[in-house]
């Protein structure tokens, strides 16, 4: 059993904990967000001011997710989980695994097809409720990442194996504002110096620095079960060895209850390490433990 299975089994007694000492189910369908990528509640590409849960002041709620995003050339597969404390703070844990093509592992003479990255985040709302409150919900949060190997991020030009991402989120749901449909919104800041997500590394020759990437989701609610809608992430582009372009994605999500939801979602991810066009289907589904 390696590391970073024993890390996730840790995290996920710690939502097990959570979810038994009290039933979460305070807030309205829908509005527990999505799991994003790396791990923290929002949208798939973006991480969102809600928390990851439907727990309300009094209540704590743990979720955990799987997410597989297939494009031309790659493989991206997330799983984690998340627990979130009395709708005020949020503990999450990812682990990711980049599948490379045969072209780029023996243009570099990789012993592994894959690279692996742990993703820990924290998130802290400071004001607001996303739905009930005039202003938008805000929260602040973390997500510290850590490569298994830093080969491929060093044979690139990144600078470090691990790093840090700090963000503000704010998220907001309008009750009938589209010809009596919901909308929600979402825009996030984000201080980062990583390389696609962290995959290659974090800095490089053109960039060492932080640098702030604007983040953005905006949803329309069908029904109190189905949600369409659309992502952009804006991308620094630190390493002159390879090109970074932005992300979006359209997505559509399917929640028949609060214990689980499934998204799809048809995602550009531009070129990713020399190469283009990534383009494919992103699945998620998350559970809710109660």
């Amino acid at each position: 059993m390696n590391k970073n299975t024993l890390k996730l089994m840790a995290v996920g007694s710690l939502a097990l904990w959570a979810s038994s000492s009290m039933a979460a189910d305070g807030k309205i369908l829908a509005t527990a967000g999505l799991s994003q990528v790396e791990g923290s509640g929002g949208g798939g590409l973006v991480p969102w001011a809600t928390l990851a849960g439907y727990d309300s002041r009094d209540e704590t709620a743990a979720s955990f997710f799987i997410t597989d995003v297939n494009v031309t050339d790659y493989r991206l597969s997330s799983i984690g989980v998340a627990t979130s404390f009395y709708d005020r703070v949020e503990l999450s844990y990812a682990q990711q695994t980049f599948v490379l093509p045969a072209s780029l592992i023996t243009g570099l003479s990789l012993s592994s097809e894959q690279i692996q990255q742990d993703v820990v985040g924290v998130k802290v709302r400071l004001y607001g409720d996303a739905v009930y409150s005039s202003y938008p919900q805000i929260s602040v949060g973390l997500q510290h990442k850590q490569l298994d190997s830093d080969f491929v991020a060093s044979y690139l030009g990144a600078k470090d194996g691990s790093g840090t991402d700090f963000y503000v989120a704010a998220t907001k749901v309008h009750l009938g504002a589209v010809a009596g449909y919901n909308l929600v919104w979402n825009i996030t800041a984000r201080a980062t110096k990583a390389n696609e997500m962290g995959l290659l590394g974090f800095g490089g020759p053109d960039n060492k620095d932080y640098q702030v990437m604007m983040e953005g989701s905006v949803g329309l609610l069908l029904s109190p079960n189905w949600v369409v809608g659309m992502e952009y992430r804006q991308k620094p582009s630190n390493l002159s060895s390879v090109e970074e372009d932005d992300w979006k994605d359209i997505f559509v999500s399917y929640m028949p209850n609060k214990n689980v939801n499934f998204t799809a979602a048809y995602a550009d991810l531009g070129t990713i390490a020399t190469k283009k066009d990534q383009k494919g289907i992103y699945l998620s589904m998350t559970g809710y433990l109660w």
